[in-house]
């Protein structure tokens, strides 16, 4: 499935309003990235549920499964790459090494 955001290009990253996002980690294989992916939404329809009945023990609970998911996933926790870089996920891209590489996409392109 194409990403819709923009990806950094080691693909550490996509930008959400100008915001970097930490990638899962590519080196999952897709059998276990689509059990993670399920096990995340799932989670993430429990908290919508639990929300509306108004079941803080059953958001709570579901909130670390949304938490569980992503740090299985490489999304949060350690950092799946081992060059050593540091983690810039959540920052603005302009404020990160990627700012460059950010600045040139928000210019209009001249052939168009």
């Amino acid at each position: 499935m194409p990403m819709k955001y923009p990806v950094t290009p080691d693909g550490r990253y996509f930008v959400v309003r100008g915001r970097l996002w930490r990638t899962s980690n590519p080196d999952l294989g897709e059998a276990e990235r689509d059990l993670l992916v399920k096990q995340l939404m799932t989670a993430r329809r429990d908290i919508a549920l639990a929300r509306r009945s108004h079941d803080g023990d059953a958001e709570k609970q579901a909130r670390g499964r949304v938490d569980a998911a992503k740090i299985a996933l490489g999304e949060r926790g350690p950092v799946w790459w081992t060059d050593g870089a540091p983690d810039h996920n959540r920052k603005m891209a302009v404020n990160s090494p990627y700012a460059d590489w950010y600045s040139a996409l928000q210019k209009p392109d001249p052939a168009a």
